[in-house]
């Protein structure tokens, strides 16, 4: 499985795969996946959306499925899932609106992530039909009430003590408050300070609410670099090897938050909880400035879909002018989205890296902490 998908990565990505994937005799902990289309395993499949990735080539190197789109908005495994594996998961955190999720929920447990969907409500209308962090927090009660049936107190106290709870979200929000053909919700845009406030604001809440249903463990990610993303850099019709360094700072000024919001929490409630911020713009931008290091022929333009808008990337799998020939050669696999290619490197480096990539422990280490 693992070493059939390493086939298609450079020598490079062989070896990170199997730095990244050894083998564990402990119970690996199940996984509670909040988040956009970056960690989405298919539960926009189940909503009536403009945002899905049910159709080829979506999926095309993904091993479990056989190389069928399974929801997921890249050509292979997130990084949630990358990590999922890495810690000795069996099985992936299935979406939770797909029927009979529930039957792993005290196993892998579940993903709720949804493309489009962004830390505000309004977040992704325009896209109509996506699960907003909000409400995957309250999919998240109905599962928690389902496993207390299932188990008693103390076994349920410590299930969810013993899992991890990643969160993914943000770079939608962002995304439409820089898009100038996107009203801000119908009001005028805030200054970018108060919006990061506020982004980081709501943030901390639903971080909190998790904490008072019983998580422990939390994965927080930051935005990844979004003046990079081919999508960005046409719509600011950035010259070719050129981010959008206007976009780049308003993603850096929300992160710098991100973390000094993530130290607090630490202090206000550990060591009971753990808070892991995770730095995915330096671990993406390092990337993208040294490609050819890491075994890429391309940092900035997409595998698939072209580059300019429409971005069209479904149904373009037997296009040799819209889909790259080998996709572990670029960063880019959509307009948007990481190859799988890609999500190995930042998986690797967030499971087993330093506070540079995963602060103040990584995931790994993350995974291994137990108050007593």
């Amino acid at each position: 499985m693992t070493l059939s998908r390493a086939l298609h990565c450079s020598s490079l990505l062989v070896t990170a795969l199997l730095f990244i994937f050894p083998s564990s005799a402990a119970e690996p902990p199940a996984l509670f996946i909040f988040g956009d289309s970056l960690v989405d395993a298919g539960n926009n499949d189940y909503l009536v959306t403009l945002s899905k990735a049910n159709a080829q080539p979506y999926g095309v190197d993904f091993g479990f499925s056989g190389g069928k789109p399974t929801g997921r908005f890249t050509n292979g495994m997130t990084i949630s899932d990358i990590m999922g594996e890495s810690l000795g998961q069996k099985s992936l955190p299935p979406p939770f609106l797909a029927p009979n999720s529930s039957a792993a929920m005290t196993n892998s447990g579940i993903n709720y992530g949804s493309g489009s969907s962004g830390i505000f409500d309004d977040t992704g209308s325009f896209y109509i039909g996506r699960i907003p962090l909000g409400q995957q927090i309250s999919y998240f009660e109905k599962t928690r009430s389902q496993i207390r049936e299932t188990m008693d107190e103390e076994a349920a106290t410590y299930f969810f003590k013993k899992a991890l709870f990643i969160l993914a979200a943000g770079s939608n929000d962002i995304l439409e408050y820089l898009s100038p053909s996107v009203p801000f919700f119908g009001r005028e845009k805030p200054d970018p300070s108060h919006f990061q406030d506020a982004l980081v604001s709501n943030l901390t809440f639903y971080l909190k609410r998790l904490n008072e249903l019983g998580a422990r463990k939390f994965v927080v990610s930051d935005v990844g670099p979004l003046g990079c993303i081919p999508y960005v850099r046409a719509l600011e019709f950035m010259p070719a090897r050129e981010c959008s360094a206007s976009a780049n700072r308003v993603t850096e000024g929300y992160n710098k938050k991100l973390k000094r919001m993530v130290e607090k929490m630490n202090q206000e409630m550990g060591p009971e909880s753990k808070f892991v911020y995770t730095d995915t713009y330096k671990i993406v931008m390092e990337i993208i400035q040294n490609y050819r290091q890491y075994g890429f022929d391309d940092a900035l333009d997409p595998c698939c879909g072209g580059s300019f808008p429409p971005f069209l990337c479904i149904g373009v799998a037997n296009s040799s002018s819209s889909l790259c020939s080998d996709r572990s050669k670029y960063v880019f696999w959509d307009a948007f989205h990481p190859t799988e290619a890609a999500n190995l490197i930042v998986a690797s480096k967030l499971l087993d890296g330093d506070a540079a990539a995963a602060w103040p422990i990584n995931v790994r280490e993350l995974s291994q902490y137990e108050h007593k």
